[in-house]
């Protein structure tokens, strides 16, 4: 399996992007997908989740009502549009993949099996 995210780049406080991750793989359409992000000195920490179907969500509170996951199972997808974005969104974004067979959503990185390398997302004010 290997995933590989783009969409990141830098955009002023307010504005908008949207993240993909293409998956590589037969276990994709059966698998709860996963997005986190680093900040600049910080940990890695959770953002959205989608189960496989794409019928249950889940966000972290910081990103709530402004950022969306969502998926494409027959393409391999995911994407994550983010909108309305601050100078705190500002991080290096993963997507993941946990595995075949995974129901519901996931916000834990140890619960996750595949990860992408990240793509940046700059956020100035």
């Amino acid at each position: 399996v290997q995933l590989q995210a783009s969409g990141g780049g830098s955009v002023q406080a307010g504005g908008s992007l949207r993240l993909t991750c293409k998956y590589s793989g037969s276990t994709f359409s059966s698998s709860a997908v996963g997005w986190f992000r680093r900040a600049p000195g910080e940990e890695r920490e959770f953002v959205a989740s989608i189960s496989w179907s794409g019928s249950v969500t889940e966000y972290a509170e910081s990103v709530k009502g402004r950022f969306t996951i969502s998926r494409d199972n027959g393409d391999s997808t995911s994407y994550l549009q983010m909108n309305s974005l601050k100078p705190e969104d500002t991080a290096l974004y993963y997507c993941a993949l946990r595995g075949p067979r995974s129901s519901g959503t996931y916000n834990r990185e140890s619960q996750y099996n595949y990860w992408g390398p990240g793509t940046l997302v700059t956020v100035s004010s």
